[in-house]
């Protein structure tokens, strides 16, 4: 919510309800979103941005917090936070035709991969330059939407949308993501939609975004001579056609179990490294409201334990996942991790509250058309 939401808001219970908005609004390119919500077109087209990530790129860049340090240590008192309106939610959709990876009982859902992108600003060619995030395909009106974090889109040291943004459903293990190993393909950003809040205060109580992608390219890379790689791509169509798409849902009960998802590959702050960042993981928990961050300008998170470390950042949580369908409604995604016991190991996680104000933002992402 915004900064006067905040101040008259009494907390209110809420219920999860579904409701048929998608469509509600055209949303069919920037100028007609509200004041509260920035939407930027990406810098490359589709075809470039693919088209960059070779095996090569993709298999050393590093997690975007990577020096930006998005841990906090302690904290015990919980801040209020909760519903400024009526419940709701929109159904997700079935997932893609192959079935994905099983891991100790739960069905890890097609729709949820890893986003690659560039630092602005900076050589692209400079692996220094070369990051990635996690994210989910959720539902939308045209089937072209991801659901990350806005730290994941948004550089908030040179104030500029990340460039060659791509998303790759299902991905696993490196370079075989690219030759037979990712069935879904290739999805570029055409348009970044985030709140104005975390765009222009950096605020992370708004550290969520929802991007616009294009039709899918399945690529497979051949090295040539000289020892370069040499794509070869073939358009797959939509993302949600491929995927499925989750469901999403605002102004739930702060107390609520989820599932989160995410790649995550850093240390602890201890130094351990207990992953790789080359398969999905996933936590399972009842959330609550989380104590302030100042450092973050954190007031109205919501957190579960979990001990993801960066590179989950992104990752959808899911309220009522099913393991049937791999389908549940998007209720949060990986922002902030936490050591809350001060023993240098994250032990939990934590995402925005998503209330009307997220909601908004969701509907101008969901209802914007790509080609």
């Amino acid at each position: 919510m915004n900064s006067r939401a905040r101040r008259l808001t009494i907390p209110l219970t809420g219920v999860l309800m579904i409701a048929g908005v998608i469509g509600a609004t055209t949303g069919a390119d920037a100028g007609t979103a509200p004041d509260d919500v920035v939407s930027s077109a990406a810098s490359e087209t589709p075809a470039e941005a693919t088209s960059f990530w070779s095996p090569e790129r993709m298999r050393k860049a590093t997690d975007v917090t990577d020096g930006l340090d998005l841990g906090v240590k302690g904290g015990t008192a919980a801040t209020t936070t909760g519903p400024d309106g009526k419940a709701g939610a929109v159904a997700p959709t079935g997932a893609g035709g192959a079935t994905s990876a099983k891991g100790k009982q739960v069905n890890l859902p097609n729709t949820v991969g890893r986003i690659f992108f560039t630092l602005p600003g900076a050589n692209p060619l400079a692996p220094a330059s070369w990051k990635y995030c996690s994210g989910s395909s959720i539902q939308g009106k045209y089937r072209n939407l991801v659901a990350t974090s806005a730290h994941c889109v948004y550089d908030v040291k040179t104030n500029q949308f990340y460039d060659n943004w791509v998303f790759i459903p299902s991905y696993w293990d490196g370079d075989q993501a690219w030759n037979g190993k990712n069935p879904y393909g290739v999805y570029a950003a055409k348009w970044f939609n985030a709140h104005d809040d975390f765009v222009v205060r950096e605020d992370y109580d708004y550290d969520y975004a929802f991007v616009n992608v294009g039709s899918g390219s399945k690529v497979s890379w051949e090295k040539g001579a000289g020892g370069t790689w040499k794509p070869i791509v073939k358009n797959v169509g939509r993302l949600g056609e491929n995927v499925g798409g989750q469901g999403f849902a605002w102004n739930q009960k702060v107390k609520s179990a989820v599932f989160s998802f995410g790649y995550p590959a850093g240390p602890h702050p201890d130094g351990d490294k207990p992953f790789t960042g080359r398969t999905m993981k996933w936590c399972y928990g009842t959330t609550g409201a989380m104590p302030a961050a100042p450092k973050y300008n954190l007031q109205e998170h919501i957190g579960f334990k979990c001990a993801f470390t960066s590179g989950a950042s992104g990752g959808p949580w899911l309220l009522k996942y099913k393991n049937s369908s791999r389908t549940g409604y998007l209720n949060g995604v990986n922002s902030v991790t936490w050591d809350t016991d001060k023993n240098d190991r994250y032990d939990k996680v934590s995402s925005p509250y998503f209330n009307g104000d997220t909601y908004q933002v969701y509907k101008v992402a969901a209802n914007r058309w790509t080609k």
